[in-house]
């Protein structure tokens, strides 16, 4: 649907022509074009990277590996591959700011290429991605974009990141490969990266821990300074385009004068000659360019558009000069294009291509012509047909014509000012490869501005891009379930919504096998009934709409991102567990981030969720357990400052349970725990991300160990992505350390779980995962939170 009259006016305040006029003109200086690679959405060096684009006209690129499937969300519930389509829309958001035009190795949800979670060995990421598979992709994508120069974030050493490690390793091979013409895995031209660089900076902080010091400077890229129209610093323009990794928490105020010195380390070179600055050995303009790749036959030409393009600069502010000087540096680079000899055509011909896009982007923005367009719903399905409003805004210099035309996407159609999704489009992809600031994807619009002759094709995106939805869908809450055999409960309640096409006849396929399962149509939707002897375990159960597969739709909508979907077979996951359960009252506080308190429900438990003004004496003498979840400290203000109180309920009698948090998650280690905890940091240093590290059980004979349920080698079997993370560090002498555990050839870490007796209560610490391990219905996981939430 249209956007509303003020989300208009905010857009529109956001984005003034004097400033984007200014900001598209300074890629007119540079043909040099610079990839940044990093393994996850926010690893790109942001604040470098807006000093190279907006003062010094580089042309920038970012290769990523991964959506970030497996990093939290502080914004929202989304994990895994929901988490890594919201993050990949934050990622668009983000290249905007910076006009970086972005690529994903990861193609799709189930990519091998994939956030796996957190590694610590750069061979154990890439024996999961695939050597293969990653190095194909990463070829593909620099034979795609030719950059110059290849500059990973981290560094190739021990104590960072495994997934760093990787790609910082694959940039140096498939810069290799990608040059080399026996490697056809690759049909396009081979490209030769011309140099690589290595961060000179280390990459220690409150995650990671490089064991070795960084490599020395060979370069210094000194980012100070502001851009002259916006008086903003590269520091702070970087940041803005940070603040839209919202899911992990990112932007930060630089204040004015902060230092923004980078370090770099020419690591390896294929140009002769002293490397004094990044463009050293390469053509820094269109001038400079018939002498760097020998094509003398267009050399006039080629100066002719750069002093053309020096002319649209010096032109600023005054739009008509621009438009006259960016107009014929158009006309130059086309002749050039046409006669660029073939034996240097591969230097040349894709840095024309990328300056005629950039000077068609000065066209319209000198020329002061604008599209608002518009179509009549944002969602549609195969056989909906939608009204498309084109509002041109002519130019506001004479003798400049504009036009405007829809471009389709595959199976659409349009026919007078009616666009249409036949049976043959595909459903919106949730993860696209590329991301191109300025070139909208189909749908959208293409627009011309002619001038003197002249006519320029840029593209603009409809106000709100269309998503394309499945043929048959509907949602079904909730898609993953558990019954707990213990409680007598077989049943679980399946809500069918949007339901597509309206009077398609729903159906549940029951598991085979001995029992009767039984699936009873409700008022919305249907009561799923196991038989009472059913096996533990985890059944899949399509649906069906007429008797064919259908699809669930997941839609996300955050302020800050386009809307995104995401299509995955309609069907409930079942995990049937035999747990035992403590006869405790639950309450549960809980910081947005996990559903903790959906699961303890469902396991058959009775949990309150409290508010901020039930945190209260009064309140909490009510339950015998008080759960805190992720990040709550930091989220929920009052309960840090409630923590008093909450201490001497403890020693009342009451057991308090926090869950997994971070050092900067408002965890004060003498404030908010009874007795000193002190959680360790840098994360790697601990953490287990060996999914099925050995578990050691301390105490044997613990009570939350043993009691209700008997927690042996099977619980920690089958677990996702990893044991835990910012294990405790220090602790006071009450605490008991109820595990051990080890990543291959590490020292053990006693700080997974944690309990003290205080007063007549408990305090209880876990940094085990077990928020996530729930969520992907780890048998071990809900027996062994069972016996958590026991009683002091």
């Amino acid at each position: 649907m249209p956007k509303t009259d003020p989300q208009r006016i905010f857009d529109q305040m956001q984005s003034p022509r004097i400033v984007a006029l200014w900001r598209a003109l300074q890629p007119l200086k540079s043909v040099v074009s610079f990839m940044n690679t990093g393994a996850h959405p926010d690893d790109e060096t942001s604040e470098m990277l807006a000093a190279l684009g907006f003062r010094d006209g580089l042309s920038l690129s970012c290769a990523c590996a991964n959506r970030g499937e497996g990093g939290q969300n502080d914004i929202g519930t989304e994990v895994t591959g929901d988490l890594g389509v919201v993050r990949t829309a934050e990622m668009e958001r983000a290249a905007d700011v910076l006009n970086l035009r972005l690529y994903w190795l990861s193609e799709s949800p189930e990519d091998s290429i994939f956030d796996f979670g957190f590694s610590k060995s750069g061979e154990e990421t890439l024996a999961k991605w695939g050597h293969e598979r990653t190095l194909k992709r990463f070829v593909e994508i620099l034979r795609t974009e030719r950059p110059d120069i290849i500059c990973p974030t981290f560094l190739d050493m021990p104590g960072q990141h495994g997934h760093h490690r990787a790609m910082t390793q694959m940039a140096f091979e498939a810069a290799e490969v990608a040059g080399d013409p026996d490697y056809t895995d690759v049909a396009l031209v081979p490209w030769e990266v011309k140099k690589i660089y290595l961060p000179a900076w280390s990459g220690a902080g409150d995650a990671y821990d490089d064991d070795l010091p960084p490599p020395p400077s060979s370069l210094i890229i000194n980012a100070n300074g502001e851009d002259p129209v916006t008086g903003w610093s590269w520091a702070q323009i970087g940041q803005q385009s940070r603040v839209f990794h919202r899911t992990q928490g990112m932007g930060r105020w630089s204040p004015f004068g902060t230092d923004n010195i980078w370090k770099l380390h020419l690591s390896q070179s294929r140009l002769k000659g002293p490397d004094t600055k990044l463009s050293s050995g390469l053509p820094e303009n269109l001038g400079a360019l018939a002498d760097f790749a020998n094509a003398l036959m267009i050399e006039k030409e080629l100066q002719q558009a750069h002093d053309a393009c020096l002319a649209a600069l010096e032109s600023f502010p005054h739009f008509n000069a621009v438009l006259k000087a960016a107009t014929d540096a158009l006309k130059a680079i086309r002749v050039a294009y046409k006669a660029c000899p073939e034996a240097c055509q591969g230097e040349v011909l894709h840095r024309l291509l990328l300056k005629e896009e950039q000077l068609s982007h000065v066209i319209r923005i000198a020329a002061g012509a604008d599209l608002l367009a518009t179509l009549g719903q944002d969602a549609l399905r195969p056989g909906d047909a939608v009204s498309v409003d084109l509002q041109v805004k002519q130019a506001a210099i004479r003798n400049v014509v504009v036009k405007a035309e829809p471009v389709l996407a595959e199976g659409w159609k349009l026919e007078d000012d009616v666009m249409s999704v036949s049976s043959l489009a595909p459903v919106s992809n949730p993860y696209p490869a590329r991301y191109i600031p300025g070139h909208a994807a189909a749908p959208s619009v293409r627009f011309l501005v002619t001038y003197d002759g002249v006519t320029s094709v840029s593209s603009k995106a409809f106000e709100t891009p269309p998503l394309v939805l499945p043929a048959r869908s509907a949602t079904m809450v909730p898609d993953c379930a558990l019954i707990n055999r213990a409680t007598g409960n077989m049943t679980v309640s399946a809500h069918l919504g949007d339901i597509f096409p309206h009077s398609a006849k729903a159906e549940l396929v029951l598991p085979d096998g001995d029992g009767f399962w039984k699936a009873a149509p409700s008022e919305t939707g249907f009561v799923l009934t196991a038989p009472d002897d059913v096996e533990p375990g985890l059944y899949q159960i399509p649906l069906l709409l007429d008797g064919r597969p259908a699809m669930m739709v997941r839609r996300f909508s955050y302020p800050h991102i386009a809307q995104r979907m995401r299509a995955t077979p309609a069907q409930l996951t079942l995990r049937v567990v035999v747990v035992a359960l403590p006869d405790v009252s639950i309450a549960y506080v809980g910081g947005g981030n996990d559903r903790v308190v959906h699961w303890l429900r469902a396991l058959g438990l009775r949990v309150t969720e409290l508010s901020d003004d039930q945190l209260t004496e009064a309140d909490l003498s009510k339950f015998d357990t008080l759960v805190v979840g992720i990040f709550a400290l930091r989220t929920r203000p009052a309960l840090r400052a409630s923590m008093d109180l909450v201490h001497s309920w403890i020693e009342q009698g009451g057991h308090l349970l926090t869950l997994y948090h971070r050092p900067w998650d408002a965890w004060d280690a003498d404030e908010v725990p009874p007795r000193h905890l002190e959680i360790g940091k840098p994360s790697l240093r601990w953490r287990v991300t060996d999914e099925a590290a050995e578990v050691t059980h301390l105490i044997e004979d613990h009570k939350l160990l043993t009691i209700p349920n008997r927690i042996d080698k099977t619980d920690w079997a089958d677990w996702h992505k990893e044991r835990g993370l910012y294990f405790a560090k220090a602790w006071a002498s009450d605490y008991k350390a109820l595990l051990s555990m080890a990543d291959p050839g590490e020292d053990p870490h006693e700080g997974a779980l944690l309990s003290a007796r205080i007063g007549f209560g408990r305090h209880t610490h876990t940094s085990l995962i077990l928020h996530h391990q729930m969520e992907k219905l780890t048998p071990g996981a809900f027996r062994l939170m069972a016996n958590l939430v026991a009683g002091a």
